[in-house]
């Protein structure tokens, strides 16, 4: 895979792993036919995680909680935390490396408190969604604030997204911001898809961003997944043939009731997209008179060459 930046196989790799906890899709997973519990999948996730660091003594990490309605950092402990490391057992497991160790409970800990403390009382389906765009918002800052440390700029960064969650269209904004301040920023965005439909959103980040998008046909064999395509460095994938995109979902979701659409509308001004003709824009309130609003005018169209009307969505 080809990398808009110089690798050194002496560089420190940076990974960012992005976790979806969300019990609600996990539930559905874990019941499916060879489907996957988070309990199991976490204690993949774990040995993932040990082989990253095993591979390079300054190899670094950071893990995400992509949950319901937050995201909370698992790696390294917050200020916020420090409760949870307090509550660990402070043995020393001589049979044990002690990195992995920390790192291991951490996470593990950092997990269940957020399944324990999870709002059971969900009102509409977008609230039963996880947070990616924060959790990818979150990993942007934490990788701009080692890399502005970073001197001799040694440190190679790169975010794995695990995640088992639909589209969140209230999203789409602050998901297409971070992509594109990764792509600015030479960062790719793994992803890998545990369960169920494609993630549209996901997927432009795997492909904006030179990253790997790859949706698993067996989820028991996630661990397997993640070794042989997710561990590879930035260095390495170079000279690897690792699992690629054949087709990519561009569908966007439109700016006035937060649809996924085929077919929108798009302001000339701000480049706001729209389910159907607005006479006034409702982003930058630029009006347009009814001879603009033709498909060679002022909102012209996305992905069509006729004019489109889609019933209003409410949310």
């Amino acid at each position: 895979m080809k990398d808009t930046v110089s690798v050194s196989e002496d560089e420190s790799n940076l990974l960012v792993l992005i976790i979806d906890t969300n019990p609600f899709v996990w539930a559905k997973a874990a019941a499916s036919p060879g489907g996957l519990s988070f309990d199991q999948a976490l204690s993949q996730i774990l040995v993932f995680i040990n082989a990253h660091l095993a591979l390079k003594h300054d190899n670094r990490l950071a893990v995400i909680a992509s949950h319901v309605g937050v995201s909370k950092f698992l790696y390294p402990i917050t200020e916020a935390n420090t409760h949870l490391s307090e509550e660990m057992d402070s043995t020393n497991d001589s049979n044990m490396y002690q990195t992995f160790r920390v790192v291991n409970q951490h996470v593990t800990a950092g997990a269940i408190n957020l399944l324990k403390n999870v709002d059971t009382q969900i009102t509409t389906l977008d609230q039963s969604n996880s947070m990616d765009a924060g959790a990818l918002s979150m990993a942007m800052c934490y990788i701009n604030r080692l890399l502005r440390a970073d001197d001799g700029n040694h440190i190679k960064p790169r975010i794995l997204v695990i995640t088992l969650s639909s589209d969140s269209p209230l999203q789409y904004v602050a998901i297409m911001n971070c992509i594109f301040s990764a792509q600015k920023a030479s960062i790719p965005i793994d992803v890998c898809k545990i369960f169920g439909d494609e993630t549209v959103f996901l997927q432009q980040a795997a492909h904006i961003t030179n990253g790997i998008y790859l949706k698993l046909e067996k989820p028991k064999g996630f661990l397997q997944y993640l070794m042989l395509t997710f561990l590879p460095d930035r260095y390495l994938r170079t000279t690897l043939c690792l699992p690629g995109q054949d087709q990519v979902d561009f569908r966007a979701a439109c700016f006035c009731h937060k649809k996924i659409v085929d077919i929108g509308y798009v302001c000339s001004v701000c480049l706001s997209i729209f389910c159907e003709i607005m006479p006034q824009c409702s982003t930058c309130r630029t009006s347009f008179g009814q001879s603009s609003l033709m498909p060679t005018g002022g909102l012209g169209i996305v992905n069509g060459v006729q004019p489109y009307s889609i019933t209003p969505y409410t949310i």
